[in-house]
């Protein structure tokens, strides 16, 4: 497995497969924006293709949120996930705060890298799921 920081050698061919279960998921297009859009970005990849990857947005001060990680469904429970974490974190590690919102049943996988369970607040607008 290959871990990069980089966008240089990535297209949105190379990212098919992810959002697995959204009703409405981003095309490839518009996830490749989000990527290029991001503040930080961990990808993984296996041979031509992306396998997982991990974003933050910040302001580049203070605080860092983690909106999403995605491994595909192939590939997950081997390690790549927890990698993309550790990464990030290693990104990020200069900044005050890194939130992230998770559904409950994975709050124990992000206590592993030391997160604290915090409540939140959301608004979703899932006619634009897909981008806007």
């Amino acid at each position: 497995m290959i871990y990069t920081t980089s966008l240089d050698s990535i297209s949105s061919e190379m990212l098919t497969g992810f959002f697995d279960g959204w009703p409405n998921p981003p095309s490839q297009e518009k996830h490749f924006q989000l990527l290029k859009n991001s503040y930080k970005v961990v990808l993984a990849l296996d041979d031509k293709q992306v396998v997982g990857f991990i974003t933050a947005i910040s302001d580049g001060v203070l605080s860092a949120y983690i909106p999403l990680l995605e491994v595909l469904p192939a590939y997950k429970n081997k390690g790549i996930g927890k990698e993309l974490v550790r990464r990030m974190f290693e990104e990020l590690q200069d900044h005050y705060m890194i939130d992230l919102i998770c559904d409950d049943e994975l709050q124990p996988y992000y206590e592993k890298f030391g997160m604290k369970k915090a409540k939140g607040m959301v608004v979703r607008n899932y006619e634009f799921q897909s981008g806007r």
